[in-house]
């Protein structure tokens, strides 16, 4: 084994390992369950992030290759119209079979085969970068892992615990907030072809900003609550039209989580039911209730492109741009100029979803180690409110 092999063998062994530790405090009645059309059972991710490894790297790279299971590849494909057949993603919560016991069993397969083909192949750059594809997906999906655990466990009255002492809350934000102003012009963003980015990273390209500024911290819990108790969320002056009939037709009166408790709030976390803290960021708030909230406080959201310019200076006069929460942009989710869909199953990944869709920067307190970069794009409708989204203010300046 080469000692690119080496290194690469012992990046999937510790990526594929965290997804299973994640599901460790889990039942295997946890596992199956689907709470919403959005979310996913950890099982099927545990499964979906093996089906990727098995369908695109050992299927074309495996001497003698046969599937573990057959009908597995319909069962956990996503959305890879390329690849065939899927079973539809509301329904993914009805695969009481396979078990959790023959998921782990299709894990241990496949993570088998895999080390053999890397301690066997002379695997190229191509090979070695469709297995970090599948490393950096996974991530992703250890992301939402957690995020559909939080979502299921919600619905249960009894706000079961997933764990105790879960780090995976936002920390507690600085006490002022302050405004850092940035001139602006021509500048550059997207990916600058070291490392690995996903595809909607880039092209670099220009792009022009006019002046701007940007808070110096993410808003918290007790800022937003003086919105939900000011009446921010039956003014319909604040909110953009679609927003509004949205918030109306769901009845919302406050952030996702959010509970009154004999006059107080509370809020539903991994680590249990929580008395609100006031210099905690606030998060799972939708595009909507984002805008509308800047909209309040006398902001807008800033464009990605302001984002970006931002975090790239360096000197840190922005504060939580990675690990605390995924931040709303007011940029539509759209090709940057000179993109191009890759070939293949593996093209579907990104390019296809740039539709009535915004674009969300950093990375959030759910992201694995490692996984986050200055020109990470992610992306969610407007309505989406079970991830770790929260609110960056901008102002225009000039």
């Amino acid at each position: 084994m080469t000692m690119a092999s080496n290194t690469l063998q012992s990046r999937y062994t510790a990526v594929r390992g965290r997804s299973v530790a994640l599901a460790a405090p889990l039942s295997p009645e946890d596992c199956s369950a689907q709470s919403m059309p959005d979310a996913s059972p950890t099982k099927w991710h545990l499964a979906h992030t093996t089906w990727f490894f098995e369908t695109f790297v050992l299927e074309a790279h495996e001497p003698g290759f046969a599937p573990f299971a057959p009908a597995f590849r319909v069962l956990f494909n996503s959305y890879y119209n390329g690849v065939g057949a899927k079973h539809p993603r509301p329904q993914r919560g009805l695969l009481t079979r396979p078990a959790l016991h023959e998921v782990l069993a299709y894990r241990a397969d496949v993570d088998a085969r895999m080390a053999r083909l890397l301690s066997t192949v002379a695997h190229g750059a191509a090979l070695c970068a469709l297995i970090e594809l599948g490393l950096q997906h996974e991530q992703q999906h250890q992301e939402l892992m957690l995020t559909d655990i939080l979502h299921l466990l919600s619905c249960n009255p009894l706000f079961p615990v997933y764990a105790a002492a879960c780090d995976v809350v936002p920390p507690p934000v600085a006490a002022t907030l302050t405004w850092h102003s940035f001139d602006g012009g021509l500048i550059e963003i997207g990916h600058k072809g070291e490392g690995f980015a996903f595809d909607n990273e880039g092209p670099r390209h220009r792009t022009y900003l006019h002046p701007y500024a940007l808070a110096s911290r993410l808003v918290t819990q007790a800022e937003f609550a003086a919105f939900v108790e000011g009446g921010g969320y039956q003014n319909p002056m604040l909110w953009l039209a679609e927003g509004w009939d949205w918030r109306a037709a769901q009845g919302l009166n406050h952030p996702l989580y959010w509970h009154r408790v004999e006059g107080e709030w509370y809020c539903f976390t991994l680590a249990g039911l929580q008395p609100l803290e006031g210099d905690q960021t606030v998060v799972h708030l939708s595009y909507y209730e984002a805008d509308a909230y800047a909209r309040w406080a006398g902001a807008r959201l800033p464009t990605e492109a302001e984002w970006e310019h931002a975090a790239a200076q360096g000197a840190d006069p922005v504060a939580q741009l990675f690990g605390v929460a995924w931040q709303w942009t007011q940029s539509s989710y759209a090709p940057y100029p000179g993109f191009r869909v890759a070939a293949g199953a593996v093209g579907e990944y990104n390019g296809k979803f740039m539709v009535n869709q915004y674009v969300l920067r950093g990375s959030s307190c759910a992201t694995p180690p490692g996984h986050a970069r200055l020109t990470y794009r992610n992306f969610f409708p407007a309505t989406a409110r079970w991830q770790f989204t929260g609110i960056r203010l901008a102002r225009d300046l000039g």
